[in-house]
């Protein structure tokens, strides 16, 4: 009898039924187990905006790292926005979308599509795709149990344009504790009952800082904070407060993404550990942030 024979015979293979691919995935997930025991019953506020929201490969990529995420045991808060469809369904309504400063004047009638929009259509399609993934998920918005109080944004030059007020995490804690994922839309009443629009970095960073979140993350459409706009080679890795402030005088940082890292700073002055704008185009850059060393675009750290 030959080698290959006995072998046969005592039931030992020679080919193992598993290939290379499956053994690359067992090991990730070995990799993975100390950032997963680390962020266990830890809270991270995900902010979901940009490509990621409109590209459906992308979208699905996104709501199924979030499930995975909670599904492993971290508290996951999503807070998104929604401007494309908004403006999708004034074109139809014949409502002329019009911007100041970045930010959308809001009427009355504006802020009813905004309110239809946010709460009744995009939160509902990402509590959808997150439940199909096998989490649970609920949809919430600021007016939800008092969850977020608003207040008119400066003199009201932008109209329902609000600001955080107050936030009331009494609703949130139980459902993360339960396992379930809260998905926030951004609209949030003032104290006399008016309907306000509130931009979604600035609710998911208020928020971070309400739930003692571990880590806040903005997804968006750009590598993270660039040295040079023009050039995505320029990227910062890691930055301090006190570095993030400096590069806002010194206008380094502008424009779109000046209420993002803003938003960063005010979330970690008020205790969150840190605070990740990372670019959502890269398909699971939520894993890769939370499950990996080197992370994907900027952290924003610490204090000083």
């Amino acid at each position: 009898m030959n080698k290959e024979e006995q072998q046969a015979n005592s039931g030992t293979k020679l080919n193992p039924p598993f290939t290379d691919k499956d053994s690359i995935r067992v090991s990730v997930l070995s990799e993975a187990l100390p950032y997963i025991q680390r962020f266990a019953n830890k809270r991270i506020v995900i902010k979901y905006g940009g490509s990621a929201m409109v590209d459906k490969t992308l979208q699905n990529a996104v709501l199924r790292d979030i499930a995975l995420l909670s599904s492993v045991g971290v508290q996951i808060v999503v807070v998104h926005g929604g401007g494309p469809e908004i403006n999708q369904w004034l074109e139809k309504l014949g409502i002329k979308p019009i911007f100041l400063d970045g930010l959308r004047i809001t009427d009355t009638e504006t802020m009813d599509v905004v309110e239809m929009v946010l709460v009744g259509r995009v939160n509902k399609q990402i509590v959808s795709g997150i439940n199909n993934h096998g989490s649970l998920a609920v949809g919430l918005c600021g007016i939800d149990a008092g969850l977020i109080e608003a207040r008119t944004l400066g003199g009201g030059s932008h109209g329902l344009v609000g600001e955080v007020a107050k936030v009331n995490t009494k609703l949130l804690t139980p459902l993360l504790d339960e396992g379930y994922v809260p998905v926030i839309s951004s609209v949030a009443n003032s104290h006399d009952g008016r309907s306000h629009n509130i931009n979604a970095d600035t609710v998911a960073g208020e928020l971070a800082a309400a739930l003692g979140a571990e880590k806040l993350i903005l997804l968006t459409d750009t590598p993270g904070i660039l040295k040079n706009e023009n050039d995505p080679s320029s990227l910062i890795e890691k930055i301090r407060l006190s570095e993030a402030r400096e590069l806002i005088d010194q206008k380094i940082v502008k424009e779109g993404m000046r209420p993002k890292v803003e938003c960063c700073i005010r979330s970690l002055a008020q205790g969150v550990n840190a605070a990740h704008i990372i670019d959502g185009r890269t398909p699971h850059a939520l894993l890769l942030e939370v499950f990996t060393d080197s992370g994907i675009g900027t952290m924003v750290m610490g204090r000083g």
